[in-house]
């Protein structure tokens, strides 16, 4: 059974993310789900199957219970957990098409994070510009050597242990087990199967992290539930969760986590636009510098983290020495 589960956080690591003060809980959201939206969306347009992208999600928000997401860019730790993850896979990609995505992704023609044009004739021609997104051979060099620094660092945190299990496998077995797959019924049991994987999939973006709290068949049955209840669907009488090993108050936390994550991204979308968040498109360390010196708390963001890509050499110094403090002081 050990394919079918996750390590899960401990109470220490997520306690350590919430009061470590290097960043306030609020940013730390924004970065992460926009962080774990750029994964998804250069999967996509990498042709990567949901299998591989969503199993990088996973590794990044392991990697960040462990490490502090302001130690590199966050694009770049994107780029290198899809980059990581696909490696390993029976779908590499190679590393320059993982960059040429990831620099139209953060380029001003990509529509990612920002508002759509407005509507104008040729407005989105105009928009399209190649030259935002043409990564030269030095740029390409650069960072590709960033990203194969980030992998060491990843493995390196996550004790080289990679292995994810997702819960869409195990929903498709539970929806058969329901009668909600095949022998008929007709378009009603196919869209269940596909609002499932919805929440699966809009599960992976909750700064809830959980997918990091909670195993796969958890997550299957509180995906089931979600979506046999949007559409209606008529489930057994009898406390039929209990039979996939879920517990009454666990299935109502799920529930409530994955449902909640259109209001919060509606709520944090209109707090966030005044400070220029979605000016830029992707957020950035600088703009989570800038938010901190507004709010009177300059400097977290160099101490927090440093080594990042726009960081100077003295803060890669530091990082590298600290690095192999931390691996002398390993047991042999």
């Amino acid at each position: 059974m050990a394919h079918m589960t996750n390590p899960l956080a401990t109470i220490e690591q997520l306690y350590q993310r919430t009061s470590s003060g290097a960043l306030p809980s609020d940013l730390q959201d924004v970065v992460f789900f926009a962080t774990q939206t750029l994964t998804q969306a250069a999967g996509l347009l990498l042709r990567l199957p949901q299998s591989v992208t969503a199993c990088a999600n996973v590794v990044l928000a392991r990697y960040w219970l462990v490490e502090s997401p302001l130690l590199y860019e966050f694009s770049d730790a994107s780029a290198t957990s899809l980059y990581l993850v696909a490696k390993l896979s029976s779908h590499p990609c190679p590393a320059r098409d993982i960059c040429n995505v990831y620099a139209y992704l953060l380029s001003p023609s990509s529509r990612l994070f920002r508002p759509p044009p407005p509507a104008a004739s040729g407005s989105a021609a105009a928009t399209d510009d190649p030259s935002t997104y043409y990564l030269s051979d030095t740029a390409y060099t650069t960072r590709q050597t960033q990203m194969l620094k980030i992998e060491a660092r990843i493995l390196y945190s996550l004790s080289f242990d990679t292995h994810v299990a997702l819960p869409h496998p195990l929903a498709v077995t539970y929806l058969q087990a329901l009668d909600f797959l095949g022998g008929g019924g007709g378009s009603s049991k196919t869209d269940i199967s596909r609002l499932v994987c919805a929440y699966l999939n809009t599960a992976l973006l909750s700064p809830q992290m959980l997918y990091l709290t909670h195993q796969p068949n958890a997550l299957a049955v509180a995906a089931i539930y979600n979506a046999a209840r949007d559409l209606g669907a008529r489930m057994p009488d009898v406390a039929w969760w209990e039979v996939f090993d879920v517990d009454r108050e666990e299935l109502g936390f799920l529930v409530v986590g994955m449902r909640s994550l259109g209001a919060w991204v509606s709520r944090q979308k209109d707090e966030f636009e005044e400070a220029g968040l979605f000016e830029s498109g992707m957020v950035t360390r600088d703009f989570v510098e800038r938010e901190m010196a507004r709010r009177g708390q300059a400097g977290l963001i160099r101490n927090g983290g440093g080594g990042g890509s726009g960081g100077g050499q003295e803060e890669e110094v530091d990082e590298e020495t600290a690095m192999m403090m931390r691996m002398d002081a390993m047991p042999a």
